[in-house]
């Protein structure tokens, strides 16, 4: 079960601002109010509001911010009507790119994310074009330095996860969004904290493309993170490992 990771985020070194920063915090808003809404006030009983809730404290968003947002989707507190649902399509050299909208207003969303795919080098696609390639699925990630392989089996299969994946720096373990709450607990009440842990989309299918194309695959995801519209993008490309972090 072990191997080389397949599964880590796209991540790379973005502008640490207030502007950045206050955006962070508009987007963890809107999951945590509508994950409550749909699910629930409780993160203990509620496995997308725990991952959202996760989020917001590694963004290090207030408590009381987070709590508020919690009262808004369980109705507590008056409430913006959000609508959720996705877009799916293609950057530079075919990647696949997945779009989770959050927003109130549909058409406002549909013209920015239209836009700048198209002046990315993108193309927005039909419903199910890609989704297809992507699975929903908790990624827990552990520190090599904290935590071993064998442990990680041992707490992991024993509640519930479905892989270990382990590489130099970290231990990943990947579980169905139904079982991430019970095999986060159990690492957490053996005595191990966790890097990052999320509810997410992951690749079950890789697309290689050039030096070039990675750059400019990045770069689209870049901008379209930065609507406010988009809660999260997801896209299959093989990323090369000097642009992971």
């Amino acid at each position: 079960m072990s191997g080389h990771s397949k599964w880590s985020t796209i991540k790379h070194k973005k502008a640490a601002n207030d502007q950045k920063r206050g955006q962070i915090f508009t987007k963890l808003i809107r999951e945590l109010t509508i994950s409550s809404r749909l699910g629930g006030a409780d993160p203990e009983a509620n496995s997308r509001l725990r991952s959202a809730v996760l989020k917001a404290k590694e963004a290090n968003m207030p408590k009381d911010t987070i709590e508020r947002a919690i009262k808004k989707g369980s109705g507590d507190l008056d409430n913006v009507n959000y609508e959720e649902f996705s877009y799916e399509g293609y950057g530079p050299e075919g990647v696949a790119i997945f779009m989770h909208i959050m927003t109130d207003n549909k058409n406002r969303a549909a013209s920015d994310v239209r836009a700048t795919m198209s002046r990315s080098g993108g193309n927005l696609g039909s419903n199910g074009c890609v989704s297809y390639m992507f699975d929903k699925r908790g990624v827990i990630v552990f520190s090599t330095e904290k935590l071993n392989e064998d442990k990680a089996m041992e707490i992991g299969i024993d509640a519930g996860a479905d892989d270990i994946v382990v590489d130099e720096k970290n231990i990943e373990v990947i579980t169905a969004p139904e079982a991430f709450n019970k095999v986060l607990k159990a690492f957490n009440d053996a005595g191990f904290n966790q890097l990052s842990a999320e509810i997410t989309m992951v690749p079950n299918t890789y697309h290689d493309v050039s030096q070039e194309g990675v750059d400019k695959v990045l770069s689209l995801i870049d901008k379209l993170e930065e609507l406010d519209d988009i809660q999260n993008v997801y896209t299959n490309m093989n990323i090369p490992e000097e642009y992971k972090v």
